[in-house]
């Protein structure tokens, strides 16, 4: 297969499973349960036992994880602040960029609801298990991406959580001037998928950037771009950047606002194919990009997608632009 067929697929691949962020947050349901009596005849003044759902903490024998905003009802695991977790569940966790979570139920697929089943089983006594217990609870990714900073303001960028609830939670700031390693996952991932991010504006921090948030805002979910990555069975990493569909959709008061910073793959030496790539809001207007493998993606964002030859490395940069008119 053709190098350029390869790009295509990667782009597709990458923008459908950004798109599918959204649906599987809008099916979120809340269950209620509901008991009848055995009893004819009910008391007159009943009695109802209400019992608290066993939760499980968040594991405090991991070095290599992140909690996410420990101080909600989910206590740290990457899940969204009011969703505790509770028995019978899978939880599934942040690691330090560059890492990515190594447990998840084995019978867990994307194609149905067993896809938010990532990280730790809560158990009916509080306690969580590992499903791979030769496993830590994070492995290096690929390392074959970096996000340099080339802004004068640190960056959050933001990983979804898959298997789990896809989520933008998983936190990397990437200081000003610094070179950070972001997750890229390799085919042994769950279900090979990629790796995906959000990327907010310089000085926006990971606390208030990496959260669901709100159209008041370009932040977290609409921020203005995105970004995705693996490395496929080839040896090549496939790396995208794009507009969020999502950040021009009305009605956003900022929809038609060029941001002021962009975006480039950069790569080291000649190991790299279908560059440039790249969003100058100084030249580009809002959901246009630089590049010869330009294509609409999901929620009709643009995105391009370059293939990093083995033994190379590229970098998603980003830097300070005045936009243009």
């Amino acid at each position: 297969m053709q190098l350029s067929t390869l790009l295509g697929l990667a782009l597709l691949g990458l923008g459908a499973v950004e798109g599918n962020s959204h649906a599987s947050r809008a099916r979120r349901h809340v269950h209620h349960h509901h008991h009848q009596s055995k009893h004819v005849e009910l008391p007159t003044s009943p009695m109802v036992e209400k019992r608290q759902a066993t939760t499980c903490g968040f594991p405090t024998d991991g070095p290599e994880l992140v909690a996410v905003t420990p101080d909600q009802q989910n206590g740290g695991w990457a899940m969204a602040p009011n969703m505790p977790c509770t028995a019978g569940m899978y939880c599934p966790y942040a690691c330090k960029p560059g890492k990515e979570m190594a447990q998840w139920d084995p019978a867990s697929t994307y194609a149905d609801n067993t896809r938010v089943n990532g990280g730790l089983k809560c158990n009916d006594d509080g306690t969580t298990s590992k499903s791979f217990p030769d496993q830590p609870y994070c492995v290096d990714g690929a390392n074959t991406v970096s996000a340099k900073n080339n802004a004068g303001a640190d960056v959050a960028i933001c990983q979804t959580v898959l298997p789990g609830y896809e989520d933008m939670l998983i936190p990397t700031n990437a200081g000003a001037g610094m070179t950070t390693t972001l997750n890229i996952p390799g085919t042994e991932y769950w279900g090979s998928t990629s790796a995906h991010y959000y990327i907010n504006a310089p000085g926006v921090s990971t606390q208030d950037g990496c959260v669901w948030g709100s159209v008041d805002n370009p932040i977290g979910n609409w921020a203005p771009y995105v970004a995705g990555g693996n490395l496929a069975s080839d040896g090549n990493t496939y790396v995208k950047i794009g507009w969020n569909p999502v950040y021009f959709e009305e009605p956003n008061s900022f929809k038609d606002t060029r941001p002021n910073f962009g975006i480039s793959i950069e790569c080291d030496g000649d190991g790299c194919s279908g560059l440039p790539c790249s969003i100058d809001p100084a030249v580009n207007a809002v959901n246009e990009m630089t590049g010869p493998s330009v294509v609409s993606g999901a929620g009709a964002g643009t995105g391009c997608t370059i293939g990093v030859r083995s033994g190379s490395r590229a970098f998603i940069t980003i830097f300070d632009a005045t936009p243009g008119a």
